[in-house]
């Protein structure tokens, strides 16, 4: 996988991926919960949506909107086996190991971090 600013440089090159943005709603769910909730929501959501070899649904999974996390799995291109192959290498239809995941949600949460303003790279 590509370093998060990499990564994140090449997905704002997209105008699908870029044009995902927090809400006010979202930026609200995170300063109610705060970083390290949404963190554990999203390790949860990467390992039960996105690590399994066989992810139930794959490529309907994940929500566009609910949740902070599922706007960020959007626009970093982590919303399925599909994207995580095309955007990043990581083949299909074998369970993510743990860094995989760790990885993913370095990305997620860079992403949330630099919608809410909190992360000057």
């Amino acid at each position: 996988m590509a370093t998060v600013s990499e990564a994140l440089e090449r997905l704002s090159q997209s105008k699908f991926r870029a044009s995902f943005r927090l809400s006010k709603k979202d930026l609200a769910y995170l300063e109610e919960k705060g970083f390290d909730t949404v963190r554990r929501h999203a390790q949860d959501f990467v390992r039960l949506k996105l690590a399994p070899a066989e992810p139930l649904n794959d490529g309907k999974q994940t929500p566009m909107s609910g949740h902070p996390v599922f706007k960020a799995m959007h626009a970093t291109a982590c919303c399925c086996r599909g994207c995580l192959e095309k955007w990043y290498h990581v083949p299909r239809h074998r369970e993510l190991t743990e860094e995989e995941q760790a990885a993913i949600v370095r990305i997620l949460m860079a992403w949330i971090e630099r919608q809410a303003g909190t992360k000057k790279d």
